[in-house]
């Protein structure tokens, strides 16, 4: 293992993405505590050579940096000010960085929080799913005071591989990952449209793959999820109900600015009625399922 680096580092959330962005770190030789509600994840990580926190408060305790991968601003909120009180245990001048899909208002208002307790925030959402978190390949998002970015910028050279500087002002990276979110859950929902739609006209499925892979209408959500949809493997490392969740905040920002998103919309209704359905734990493809059981139709490839 290499060594050291100065930085202490406090890691709040070991899920799907959380773990390996954090396991990465411990690679990279930083000394890393890590904390989640799940224990087998607090022991996976105890595995891979991370210091196990049994607590926030534990994760928090003599950091340099807080890292919070959890799943929305309520659970944000909750580690810092509610049960896990991470605020009350960081020590003056840490900084703290939000990788969670967040309301940008929500980000604009932690900031002056934050630094009435003595510590800085870095807004920093992450994009790249599972396989970017455990290649050190994740794209990141961050606006912040430029001293607080340098100090965790190491940091995420190490868990991302395209590091974007949106500007000082926090919120600008939540609203960066909105506008990406707003991309994904479209192409994701028009993704599984199309498959529908060729399938009931009695094409392979397999054969819309390989014909759009190498035409002007392919994506990297189409890439990514349309094996999914036509093998009918749902197993889950982004869940339906994450973009029930993540449009949701889309359409929540547009209406803030009165600006009109009717494709957001109209794959939020979609997403909606995939998780109404009874899919909302299973994998974010498997909205498809949505036109299977209205229409009968089934995507998945015969060849």
């Amino acid at each position: 293992m290499a060594t050291s680096p100065n930085l202490t580092v406090g890691f709040v959330g070991l899920g799907s993405m959380g773990l390996r962005m954090a396991r990465n770190l411990v690679r990279a030789g930083y000394m890393v505590k890590g904390y989640d509600i799940n224990p087998q994840s607090v022991e996976a990580f105890a595995q891979a050579g991370g210091i196990a926190a049994g607590t926030v408060a534990d994760a928090a305790q003599d950091v340099d940096v807080l890292l919070l991968v959890v799943v929305n601003a309520r659970q944000v909120e909750d580690v810092l000010y509610g049960a896990g009180e991470a605020v009350q245990h960081l020590r003056p001048g840490s900084v703290v960085a939000v990788h969670s899909t967040v309301e940008p208002d929500y980000v604009r208002g932690l900031a002056p929080r934050l630094y009435d307790a003595g510590l800085e925030l870095v807004d920093a959402p992450i994009s790249g799913g599972v396989p970017g978190a455990e290649g050190g390949t994740l794209a990141i998002m961050a606006s912040g005071h430029p001293a607080a970015f340098d100090r965790v910028r190491p940091l995420f050279d190490v868990m991302g591989k395209n590091v974007f500087v949106m500007g000082e002002e926090c919120g600008l990276g939540a609203t960066m990952k909105v506008v990406n979110q707003l991309l994904c859950g479209v192409h994701i929902a028009a993704a599984a449209e199309a498959i529908a739609l060729a399938a009931q006209a009695g094409i392979d499925s397999q054969n819309v793959f390989d014909v759009i892979s190498t035409s002007a209408a392919n994506s990297w959500m189409f890439q990514d999820r349309v094996p999914r949809m036509i093998s009918g493997d749902y197993t889950t490392t982004s869940a339906v109900d994450i973009f029930v969740k993540d449009l949701g905040i889309v359409l929540d920002t547009g209406q803030a600015s009165h600006f009109p998103l009717p494709l957001a919309a109209a794959a939020h209704q979609l997403f909606i009625m995939a998780s109404a359905a009874g899919h909302g734990l299973e994998h974010d493809s498997a909205v498809v399922k949505v036109y299977e059981q209205l229409t009968g139709v089934d995507v998945k490839s015969k060849s």
